[in-house]
């Protein structure tokens, strides 16, 4: 049974990965590598719960942006249309008022500022609208006819404008999400999948060969208990024959009575 299960872990081993085996012939199976290893293990499992977690988050705040994305769009596209076709009402009461307009100074009254919305540490761009005080020109647009309409055109572009930030900040911060979504996932996926199995089988191959030397030094401890233990019986044995053997034998046959003088009265 020993043959068989030790012939079915070299098995295992051959079909093991090439990276994996090479890992294991570079890892001695000690103790202090078992532990190294089981604390690589628990470190690689807490970061693969957090970066889990993580992707959790980006994939809510994802569909949110891609929900707002599609509500925005919707609202522009009558956004646009009620500006351009307020447009072409103020042209047709005040005439073609474009190359007046152009004719200005052209001073931006807004300018848009870029921030950053962290979420689950990934950074994404935001854009903002601001005022840079400018004075408003061509003020005098529509005096003869059409202020009014001129007037509703400038309200309707400018929550048009406003529509148009939102939605660009929603679709680059939609894009960034994603690319970070798709990091994540990859670091989740090669934890999950290489590098926690990589940790198992090095401490799967550890544990074996320390249970294969302990049942070495089991055995060894065993055959020179057992050699001893003969020992001890044969010394027994030779003590044993040694002293039946005195006891068998004359002690007087060790001595000649002729040879000793009279005893005289």
């Amino acid at each position: 049974a020993y043959c068989i299960a030790g012939q079915h872990w070299r098995w295992q081993l051959f079909f093991r990965p090439s990276s994996t085996r090479s890992t294991m012939a570079e890892v001695p199976p000690t103790r202090m590598n078992e532990q190294v290893f089981k604390a690589k293990k628990k470190a690689a499992q807490s970061g693969h719960k957090l970066l889990k977690k993580k992707a959790d988050a980006l994939k809510v705040k994802f569909r949110d942006y891609a929900k707002s994305i599609a509500e925005t769009k919707s609202n522009m596209s009558g956004d646009a249309a009620s500006a351009f076709f307020s447009l072409t009402q103020a042209e047709y009461a005040a005439g073609n008022f474009k190359q007046k307009v152009a004719e200005g100074s052209l001073t931006a009254r807004v300018r848009v500022g870029a921030g950053i919305d962290n979420v689950a540490g990934v950074k994404l761009p935001v854009f903002t609208k601001y005022e840079t005080g400018a004075a408003a020109d061509n003020q005098s647009l529509g005096l003869a006819g059409g202020g009014k309409k001129i007037s509703a055109v400038r309200d309707k572009f400018t929550v048009l404008l406003d529509m148009l930030l939102k939605l660009a900040s929603l679709q680059t911060s939609f894009v960034t999400l994603d690319e970070a979504m798709k990091v994540t996932n990859r670091r989740v996926n090669a934890l999950e999948n290489v590098t926690i199995p990589r940790i198992e089988g090095v401490l799967d191959y550890i544990a074996r060969e320390l249970d294969e030397l302990e049942r070495e030094d089991f055995t060894r401890l065993k055959l020179v208990q057992g050699k001893k233990e003969e020992e001890a019986k044969e010394q027994q044995k030779k003590q044993t024959a040694t002293a039946a053997k005195e006891n068998q034998e004359d002690i007087t046959a060790m001595y000649d009575a002729t040879d000793d003088a009279d005893v005289v009265f």
